[in-house]
């Protein structure tokens, strides 16, 4: 390893514990698009979905049948190289600020995976910038504070219904949360959610941004209503679960798709021909059911790709890249500039968010040219870090001095460490180089 190297190794450890901010919350220009006719934005969340599970990526042998989905494949674009953080608070928490874990202080699921209320919403955003042009609703998993039932509201959401933890140990029965006011719900959580973004968006008259976060496929797993599923009458048996989980994990993600089909078909024509359909994988497979090539110590909760490289489709009026796929560098926190500008803010960059808008109609890639993702885990220095890569190219450096570099080009999997062999000169410049790019994401 170079000198240089081991310097700037050394400044980065120095700036893992800093947190820094912007003098200015946005860039660019603060110039409105004024959209005669702004669409109606539906961000759809599967939790705990990678692509190796996920129709229309190559990852993973066993697929799910998504037909709803697939629908808005068709229909729209396919982004093959997402980046989330490993972890479900982190990833939420970077979509609706457009900061990364650092910025935002949401880097786990525990003591750092609170949001403070004074970090500034999407929601809120748009309403600073737009006026009340937007209604707006959060509806699902919120899984960004486990106290004050009321917090969505509080951060600029209009409406807010469904689970303020993360987990809950029966999709049967759990605590429900609307507008502050908390109470337990019998219904089946998938098919609840649905219902509610259903009757919220039946009751809009203006353009409306319904964020909708399904609790599924996340633990426990279990076999949702037969209607839902393919899976057929198979036992639901704890024993028999917890031995060969995966025909439960797709079952639970097929419910989402039946139930995504059920809330499409309900849209009014006349607003579903403009609405703009975002959906998402929040981090990748867990890994009591991931699929090889991906490994089990290499799946949710960490920095490798089977950890964060999620899937996202979008689809609808502003799409005009029908059936296509996009190889651009994306990261969640992405989602929120792009919003921005769907919705008529001419800036395109935010914080950590770039938006990858002009991608909707243009095959051109995006100007994120470097991905960047982390977690931060104090009992497990081995998991906690950060990774970065550029087209071609990934770094992961870990809290316990571990150091991994990998060809994404020849080795998509990562079963080559790079840092283990003599690195050509081009290597080690673009290491050098990723390694100061890494700093200065951690340090705006």
């Amino acid at each position: 390893m170079s000198k240089f190297l081991n310097i700037l190794i050394g400044i980065i450890g120095i700036l893992i514990f800093q947190s820094c901010t912007k003098s200015s919350d946005h860039e660019g220009s603060s110039e409105d698009k004024n959209l005669t006719n702004p669409p109606n934005i539906l961000l759809i969340i599967a939790d705990d979905l990678g692509i190796d599970f996920t129709p229309g990526y190559n990852v993973g042998d066993i697929k799910p049948i998504m037909p709803n989905l697939s629908q808005l494949q068709a229909e729209g674009i396919i982004y093959d190289n997402v980046w989330s953080a490993p972890i479900c608070a982190p990833t939420r928490a970077s979509i609706i600020t457009g900061k990364y874990g650092i910025h935002n202080g949401v880097l786990n699921t525990s003591s750092a995976g609170t949001i403070k209320e004074s970090e500034k919403t999407i929601q809120a955003y748009l309403d600073e910038k737009l006026g009340k042009v937007y209604a707006h609703a959060v509806i699902g998993k919120w899984h960004l504070s486990n106290q004050e039932p009321s917090r969505p509201n509080q951060m600029g959401i209009d409406y807010f219904a469904g689970l303020i933890p993360g987990t809950i140990s029966d999709y049967n029965l759990w605590d429900l949360t609307i507008n502050g006011q908390t109470m337990t719900n019998s219904d089946y959580i998938t098919s609840k959610f649905t219902d509610l973004a259903i009757n919220w968006i039946k009751g809009q008259d203006q353009p409306w941004f319904c964020w909708l976060a399904y609790t599924a496929p996340h633990s426990p797993f279990h076999l949702p209503p037969n209607e839902m599923h393919s899976q057929g009458e198979i036992s639901s048996s704890k024993g028999i679960i917890d031995n060969n989980p995966s025909p439960y994990y797709i079952a639970m993600i097929e419910s989402i798709d039946y139930e995504m089909g059920r809330l499409l078909r309900t849209i009014p024509s006349d607003q579903k021909e403009n609405t703009l359909i975002i959906f998402l994988g929040d981090n990748g497979t867990p890994g009591k059911v991931i699929q090889a090539p991906y490994e089990n110590n290499r799946s949710k909760g960490s920095l490798h790709q089977g950890g964060i490289h999620v899937p996202l489709v979008i689809s609808g009026p502003l799409v005009t890249r029908k059936g296509e796929r996009d190889q651009s560098l994306i990261h969640t926190a992405d989602i929120f500039s792009t919003i921005a500008e769907a919705a008529g803010i001419s800036e395109s960059k935010y914080f950590n968010s770039q938006s990858f808008y002009n991608t909707l109609s243009n095959s051109t890639i995006s100007e994120r040219a470097y991905n960047y993702s982390e977690i931060l885990d104090n009992d497990k220095p081995a998991k906690s870090g950060f990774t970065i890569r550029n087209e071609r190219y990934k770094l992961i450096v870990l809290d316990n001095n571990s150091y991994r570099f990998y060809d994404l080009k020849n080795d998509p999997y990562e079963k080559n460490n790079l840092m283990n062999g003599n690195l050509s000169i081009e290597q080690q410049n673009i290491l050098d180089k990723l390694i100061i790019e890494a700093s200065n994401f951690r340090k705006k």
